[in-house]
């Protein structure tokens, strides 16, 4: 058994359901079906677990992958599973969709480095936003759950924002910095790639991303109950995976908002030093860790409690 805990809870479907129904889903989705030793040895077991620690409040699941992780994928199936298996009612939402708009990041590029006209180290999200989605779900508020197109590099209308309304047993928060503490001080000195040693020599771009990361992030990741890590065995495969992302934009969209590998490569470059920090920082307060193998694939898990004792 890949995850290492037995299946519990309140069951709603079989083991050959949920192979039927994860297989339909992923046609829906346009993705490729998990083996069904993968559902049975991960998915399934995971959905449990998460389940189990349920209760008659909303929880918040925080979800943390780097770039390609498949961290998003995983959310949306974790969802169906929960719902279609354990008859819990959960809601998505990803740190993404929480990025400020192209004008407010120019203005931050403008004033503050120009490195902010990028989207995604923190500095560059409506913090309080996602605090008031959050709160929003746990206190049984109607709300609209935010959305960006990555491809218009700007935030959907909100009038085009999904409504949520009742019940929300549990939030799915995913993201790639999520649940990240700051650094020391000393440790922002020494550059880690060549974006920062050519484009912010000084370091101010960093400290002040740290800066925002110790400050407001950490009133936006207080409102986890759990976080979960997915973590592969070397960066350079972060790298690699994004880029495999990219590679079928580029042929799905002719073009259209998509980056061409030298841009991968430069863009990846802005996630870097907290990535690397997350990885050797956060598995020992992760409440699951997820070892993935360079085919993606998990290759071992280990459970918060389970390692402490």
């Amino acid at each position: 058994m890949l995850w290492p805990r037995s299946i519990g809870g309140s069951i709603h479907q079989s083991l050959p359901d949920v192979r039927a129904d994860v297989e339909a889903w992923c046609a829906e989705e346009g993705i490729s079906r998990p083996s069904d030793a993968l559902i049975a040895e991960l998915y399934v077991p995971m959905t449990a677990w998460v389940a189990d620690h349920l209760d008659d409040r909303t929880r918040v699941l925080g979800l943390n992958g780097a770039q390609g992780t498949g961290k998003s994928t995983l959310a949306r199936l974790l969802r169906r599973l929960l719902e279609r298996v354990h008859g819990v009612r959960a809601a998505v939402l990803s740190l993404d969709d929480l990025y400020l708009s192209g004008a407010q990041r120019l203005e931050r590029a403008q004033t503050i480095h120009p490195l902010f006209a990028t989207r995604g180290v923190p500095g560059t999200h409506d913090v309080e936003l996602g605090i008031r989605v959050l709160r929003c779900l746990r206190e049984g508020r109607p709300i609209a759950l935010p959305r960006f197109d990555k491809a218009k590099d700007e935030r959907h209308r909100v009038a085009d924002w999904p409504p949520w309304e009742g019940r929300c047993d549990l939030v799915i928060f995913e993201g790639w910095c999520m649940g990240a503490r700051p650094q020391r001080a000393d440790e922002l000195e020494t550059p880690v790639n060549e974006l920062e040693r050519s484009e912010d020599p000084t370091g101010d771009w960093r400290w002040y991303v740290n800066r925002e990361l110790g400050r407001r992030y950490q009133a936006l990741f207080a409102e986890l109950d759990m976080l979960v890590m997915l973590r592969p065995s070397r960066f350079d495969l972060v790298h690699a995976w994004r880029e495999e992302q990219e590679s079928r934009l580029r042929a799905s969209r002719a073009g259209l908002g998509v980056m061409t590998p030298a841009e991968v490569r430069r863009f990846v470059m802005h996630f870097e030093r907290l990535t690397r920090f997350m990885w050797e920082e956060m598995p020992a307060r992760a409440d699951a860790l997820i070892e993935l193998g360079e085919d993606h694939a998990p290759t071992r898990v280990v459970l918060g409690d389970e390692r402490s004792a």
